[in-house]
């Protein structure tokens, strides 16, 4: 399943990046895959297969999630962003 992943805030500073694709089934597979590539972004934002407290995935513009059983299908855009305070 080839997920589109696009980062924003601290998780985009972190990674260098504004966005890449990735193979993944489920929110955790695809952190899993994330934190190998970007330990410095893992460091801050992520432990295992799950998202700090502070950070969000959303799946689509539908969902916010940190849940790493949700599923992901083939097209899903998946982004990472800071859960900020206040608006």
């Amino acid at each position: 399943m080839t997920v589109r992943v696009e980062f924003f805030g601290i998780p985009r500073q972190r990674a260098g990046l504004a966005m890449m694709q990735i193979e993944a089934g489920s929110l955790g597979a695809a952190v899993t895959q994330i934190a190998t590539q970007f330990p410095q972004l893992a460091e801050e934002c992520i432990h295992a297969d799950t998202l700090h407290d502070g950070y969000l995935a959303n799946v689509n513009g539908l969902t916010f999630t940190r849940d790493p059983s949700y599923p992901l299908n083939d097209g899903d855009t998946l982004l990472i962003l800071s859960a900020d305070v206040g608006g």
